[in-house]
């Protein structure tokens, strides 16, 4: 822990109410942030709450950070409340309906899996950037994945979304040369999540949680908190030269990748 790295310093974490977001918005607070915790889900009010019980400042806000009206407003909130905007986190995202492959898949899932997944920091960027830029400069961190780095590490529509969220990141971060806003990546592996209960309470009942992150060279899933520690380093200081990047933190999955293939002459539809 760096026990004041971020005094006096105004974060939006989205996805707050759990997992990755819960982990960050908490280590952001207890590092001396005030922290606007940002979800669509009732358990959001649970996260400014355990922030506040630690002697931490936040404030919920139930919002969909694929709305535009929305993340203008959490960035607006900011300003009224802490003054204004050090850091965002856009992390929110949803896998979508579809488990298969491309052809499993409808363009209405694809829709709204690119909407808030990739419109979504896309609008995190376009509201936050001018504000931190008047506080002298900062950090835009977006959750990608694995999954956006290769294929083979999810359902296609959340793949291409979280290969977007890198591209927008660099994008991002040649556009705002001179302002003193950094933007990065984080590229998360398998880590026990909302997003993943399934997955792992489907192991564990069937006595197979030994096997969960198999494929990774450190044969583990990984846990929220390895995620936030990458997450807060790159909203700090401590980064101030690492810019337009994607840090994959996987165990080590993304350096290979390895994946079950169709069987020759079986079609994919």
């Amino acid at each position: 822990m760096f026990e004041g790295r971020f005094a006096g310093k105004v974060a939006i974490v989205t996805g707050a109410a759990s997992g990755i977001g819960r982990a960050t918005a908490r280590r952001f607070a207890a590092e001396g942030a005030s922290v606007i915790a940002a979800d669509r889900a009732d358990a959001v009010e649970e996260t400014a709450r355990m922030i506040a019980d630690a002697g931490g400042s936040a404030h919920a806000m139930r919002i969909d950070a694929g709305s535009d009206a929305d993340v203008a407003g959490a960035v607006a909130e900011a300003g009224a409340r802490f003054g204004g905007l050090d850091i965002f986190y856009a992390n929110a995202g949803i896998t979508g309906s579809a488990r298969g492959g491309l052809f499993d898949s409808s363009a209405e899932d694809w829709a709204e899996v690119l909407r808030v997944n990739l419109i979504g920091p896309f609008l995190a960027i376009k509201h936050a950037a001018p504000e931190i830029a008047r506080r002298g400069g900062g950090a835009i961190v977006c959750t990608a994945s694995v999954a956006g780095l290769r294929s083979g590490a999810g359902p296609a529509s959340y793949s291409a979304s979280k290969a977007g969220v890198i591209n927008l990141v660099q994008t991002a971060a040649q556009q705002l040369t001179g302002t003193g806003v950094r933007v990065n990546a984080v590229c998360p592996g398998l880590i026990e999540t909302g997003m993943t209960r399934a997955t792992y309470e489907s192991a564990r009942a069937a006595g197979k949680e030994h096997k969960i992150g198999q494929l990774n060279p450190m044969q583990r899933g990984g846990e929220p908190e390895e995620i936030c520690a990458v997450v807060t380093f790159l909203a700090s200081a401590d980064a101030s030269y690492v810019n337009g990047q994607a840090w994959a933190v996987d165990g080590g999955l993304s350096s290979s990748h390895p994946v079950t293939r169709q069987k020759p002459g079986q079609a994919a539809f």
